[in-house]
């Protein structure tokens, strides 16, 4: 790892330093952004605790419980994309027909899911604003909405630019940016809590060492997972067993090939219904959700488990189709020995990516529900068990932004190699 991040600093390499240097920029933009307070906001009023907020304050690095105009972050964008892919599944024909475009298609969908996301950024800015800033006129209100609307809307654009001219996926990398920011004030909640708080000394330092484990067991088990994969061998018709070296070809299929989006989208959708009651100020309506759909419930967490271990099959299945997977093969003139192509390798594939799935969610469901039970047993603050779920988010973009690193330095050492042998 270290002699491919020294790699990066070589003369040869210079193109690729730039890329870095430009995600880095962007990256420290976006931190000073989340610093400026919107001025319109009176923030001897901004309500101080935001428990059913919280995930999209930990994505903004804070920046949303302040005002900052960076305060939506990129979180309206994950909704507006969870709504696009879920019309994809036959409920709407256009977009299924968009779907079916292929790169055409993805293009629009991208766009659609962009101004629905800025559209979602204004409507949830607007009632935060009117809940939380209740001293402010109107017209101040709408102006705070319009700034944090423009500042989802330039985060959206940057993040784009960073997958362009940067390295690594755009809004995934501000997304960990606003995670890592967020990352002192929920181990010094913890320590705060455990060390000085209702506990004894000495059991109070032995739950603040198991949650820095748990962490640490997270940070290990995402790792294992993202790079454990399954290969299925392939043959070529028009190749010989013993052609390029008697090298055998795989069709490599992750453990986890969603990543860390079934958590993403799983811990989203159980703050949505939360975030509606809130805002109507219903008491019992808040009390049931808080009862049996928040994550921090013994009942929400069961929802949260089922939730990711159905966006872990739809995003993987999504993904990678394993009609489109083997059409592909079939066009390159390949084969899974034993099985024969077309219907029989799709329902291969199908079988083989359902069982890695099945065993990537139980993986991913441990990893993400170990500081949720740690918090129902200690009783937590919910910014420390979201911090859990930070965490495995944060180290997941970072194993696939140094992926995405390591394979250009293979591309370049190779191009460099074949052009000294000319």
């Amino acid at each position: 790892m270290f002699k491919g991040i020294a790699k990066i600093f070589s003369k040869q390499n210079k193109d690729l330093r730039k890329r870095v240097y430009f995600t880095l920029f962007c990256l420290g933009f976006f931190a000073m952004g989340i610093g400026i307070t919107i001025p319109w906001a009176n923030l001897n009023t901004v309500y101080t605790s935001l428990p059913f907020l919280e995930i999209f304050n930990l994505m903004s690095g804070g920046g949303l419980k302040s005002f900052s105009i960076f305060g939506m972050g990129v979180s309206p964008y994950i909704t507006a994309s969870i709504i696009t892919q879920l019309l994809q599944m036959d409920i709407i024909p256009y977009f299924k027909e968009l779907k079916e475009q292929g790169y055409v298609g993805r293009q629009k969908i991208n766009k659609i899911t962009r101004y629905l996301g800025i559209i979602i950024a204004f409507i949830q800015a607007y009632v935060i604003s009117i809940f939380y800033l209740n001293s402010n006129s109107a017209m101040d209100m709408l102006k705070i909405s319009l700034v944090m609307t423009a500042g989802t809307a330039f985060l959206l654009w940057m993040g784009d630019q960073i997958s362009q001219k940067g390295i690594g996926n755009g809004q995934s990398l501000l997304i960990m940016a606003g995670i890592l920011m967020s990352m002192p004030t929920v181990f010094t909640s913890a320590f705060n809590t455990f060390i000085h708080g209702s506990f004894e000394a000495g059991l109070g330092i032995t739950l603040f060492i198991l949650f820095v484990l748990s962490y640490v067991l997270i940070i290990v088990g995402i790792i294992w997972i993202q790079l454990a994969e399954r290969r299925i061998p392939i043959q070529y018709s028009n190749r010989t067993t013993s052609a390029y070296g008697a090298q055998q070809s795989f069709l490599p299929i992750k453990i986890n090939s969603a990543g860390v989006m079934p958590v993403i989208f799983a811990s989203v959708l159980t703050t949505i219904p939360a975030t509606i009651v809130q805002l109507t100020k219903n008491e019992a309506a808040i009390k049931f959700v808080n009862d049996y759909i928040v994550y921090t419930s013994p009942v929400g967490f069961l929802i949260y488990i089922i939730l990711i271990f159905v966006f872990g099959y739809f995003y993987t299945f999504l993904s990678m189709n394993p009609d489109e997977m083997s059409k592909n093969l079939n066009k390159n003139g390949g084969y899974i020995p034993g099985v024969r192509p077309g219907e029989d390798t799709s329902k291969y594939i199908s079988k083989s990516l359902s069982k890695l799935t099945m065993l990537g969610s139980v993986f991913l469901v441990i990893l993400a529900g170990l500081p949720v039970v740690l918090s129902l047993v200690t009783k937590l603050d919910s910014n420390i068990t979201i911090g859990g779920t930070g965490i495995l988010i944060v180290v997941g973009v970072a194993i696939e932004t140094y992926k995405q690193i390591e394979s250009s330095l293979t591309a370049r050492s190779y191009a460099a190699r074949k052009k000294r042998f000319r």
